[in-house]
């Protein structure tokens, strides 16, 4: 796996970006999200200690849709992010909230920690990112993640584990199997978890990952509504 290389810590430096970053991201409350982020610590704090990132558990979100993003910028004027916000908002009222199941886990090459998960009920994210795209129509065509994708960050480790115990050190020797057994064990106990997202937020992102990383931003926060059009 291709873990802890210097590209990992470019992250925790937090730059200002320019333009700000315009993102449309479910938002998971806190009722669901700090469950999810004890046993995420519970199972790796213990081996990684400083060597990991844990995602804010109150601001655990799924990007959804990008007026304007890191790879493809589109500037805006203050009018045009304020008629932007209030499309997205038109949109966010005809959205039914989603109750939604944690289909599993999975670490990433680069050592980022996924949660995928399913809807069972609500506007399916296909559906919500065909409404953003059609609201705002100056957003970049090609968009970060697949249409279909429900997935939020948990953490990213930046270092390998640390050994507790003489045979855990013979375990380490077998790094991939080490990872998969960590993360077997966290899907374990969090596989089939249960959510309910009800708001949408529009997120200016002042500062590079702002939302990963605390930065300067400003949200607005809408209800879907579930009304007709």
């Amino acid at each position: 796996m291709e873990l802890f290389g210097q590209q990992l810590m470019i992250i925790f430096h937090v730059q200002p970006a320019n333009p700000p970053v315009r993102a449309n991201v479910l938002y998971l409350s806190t009722e669901f999200s700090v469950p999810i982020a004890e046993a995420v610590k519970n199972v790796f704090n213990p081996y990684f200690d400083k060597a990991i990132w844990f995602q804010n558990s109150s601001l655990y979100h799924f990007s959804m849709f990008h007026a304007s993003h890191h790879i493809v910028p589109v500037p805006a004027t203050k009018e045009e992010i304020e008629a932007e916000a209030s499309s997205v908002e038109a949109v966010v009222a005809t959205l039914c909230p989603l109750k939604i199941v944690l289909d599993r886990v999975v670490l990433t090459s680069t050592g980022v920690l996924l949660g995928c998960w399913q809807v069972t009920s609500g506007t399916d994210p296909i559906t919500i990112r065909a409404k953003l795209k059609n609201a705002l129509p100056h957003a970049p065509e090609k968009q970060l993640y697949d249409a279909a994708i429900l997935h939020t960050s948990f953490a990213r480790l930046l270092g390998p584990p640390k050994a507790l115990s003489p045979s855990e050190q013979l375990r380490m020797s077998d790094d991939v199997q080490f990872f998969h057994d960590l993360v077997d064990r966290l899907n374990s106990q969090i596989h089939g978890f249960k959510a309910v997202v009800s708001e949408l937020w529009y997120v200016e992102e002042y500062d590079v990952l702002a939302l990963a990383l605390n930065g300067r931003m400003n949200t607005r926060k809408f209800r879907l509504g579930c009304s007709k059009e």
